[in-house]
């Protein structure tokens, strides 16, 4: 897997201050996409032992609340399988910091039997505390929304949603 970018100490992709991993790939090629760079694959630089180690120091401060994947797509199956031995170590490094993903697939395509379904999904989905889902469309896009680009995507409660048997969605005010 490559990575598009890392921002550190960021605000806007997630509650709180965080780490934000962009990761490269991505088959949406929504219209209006603000990093259309990141579609390709192999855009970037590898996401290697070196640069996990660097994310996973920016991790120590108390001030930072968690860790937030987008990009292109984490949950383009490449991404999948290179994301989930890489959280397994932010999960057992830092239990109490949360995890942000963005993805332009349906929460329900994510599951057992849904196109984007892999053998590494559901571990993913797992470790994932907020999931932001839905592509972005640009007729519906609105700047005054909170962790979301345009008002299809849904800003998701994992931990409510696991078990429940339906999504649990948070609304958070405009700004």
């Amino acid at each position: 897997m490559n990575y598009a970018g890392i921002k550190y100490c960021d605000i806007a992709n997630g509650l709180g201050c965080r780490t934000v991993l962009f990761v490269s790939g991505c088959r949406n090629h929504c219209k209006g996409c603000f990093q259309p760079q990141t579609w390709e694959f192999d855009y970037g630089e590898p996401f290697d032992e070196q640069i996990q180690n660097e994310i996973l120091d920016s991790l120590a401060p108390a001030y930072v609340q968690g860790i937030t994947l987008l990009g292109g797509d984490p949950f383009e199956e490449e991404n999948q399988e290179a994301l989930v031995p890489f959280m397994r170590r932010v999960k057992e490094r830092y239990p109490n910091k949360d995890v942000w993903a963005y993805t332009g697939y349906l929460y329900e395509e994510l599951l057992a039997n849904g196109r984007k379904h892999t053998e590494y999904t559901d571990e993913l989905l797992s470790m994932i505390d907020i999931l932001v889902d839905g592509p972005f469309i640009e007729e519906q896009k609105d700047i005054t929304l909170k962790f979301k680009g345009s008002a299809n995507q849904r800003v998701i409660d994992m931990k409510k949603t696991r078990g429940a048997g339906e999504v649990s969605i948070l609304e958070f005010t405009k700004i």
